[in-house]
């Protein structure tokens, strides 16, 4: 294996434990658990996806051909992270429902046919969005 190729690989090596690093510095400043779990989800994600570039690269180079035996697992990674995601945030709403704290109201959808553009109704879902967020009140406020 070349010296080039060994650099590319430590190059996307490096750059992946940057990508969890900010990660990880996104889960100590955020200050909610709903804003937490953003940080690791996505920046895991594509840390995974840069390991899995480097993986090819080596192989690749090691083999003399091209090798993508290592894209199974990233697919299973990107498939299983967002459910994975998705569950935590339920559960979480779920306990804070269960204690009794403030919840913003569930999102309605916005007619589109008002203006009759898409647009419109998605603008008008967003202004929706905006109202429920600036009302809702903080635990221990």
């Amino acid at each position: 294996m070349t010296l080039l190729i060994e650099a590319v690989v430590a190059v996307l090596l490096v750059a992946s434990g940057i990508v969890v690093l900010v990660a990880a510095l996104g889960l100590t400043r955020l200050p909610d658990f709903f804003a937490r779990m953003h940080a690791p989800a996505l920046a895991s994600t594509l840390a995974a996806w840069i390991v899995t570039l480097a993986s090819i690269v080596y192989f690749s180079a090691q083999a003399g051909a091209l090798s993508l035996h290592v894209w199974l697992i990233i697919i299973v990674l990107s498939i299983t992270a967002p459910v994975t995601t998705i569950v935590l945030a339920r559960a979480a709403l779920f306990r804070r429902r269960q204690a009794g704290d403030a919840l913003p109201a569930p999102l309605a959808r916005a007619p589109a046919a008002r203006s009759g553009t898409a647009d419109a109704g998605i603008e008008a879902g967003m202004r929706s969005t905006d109202a429920t967020e600036q009302g809702m009140p903080r635990k221990g406020a």
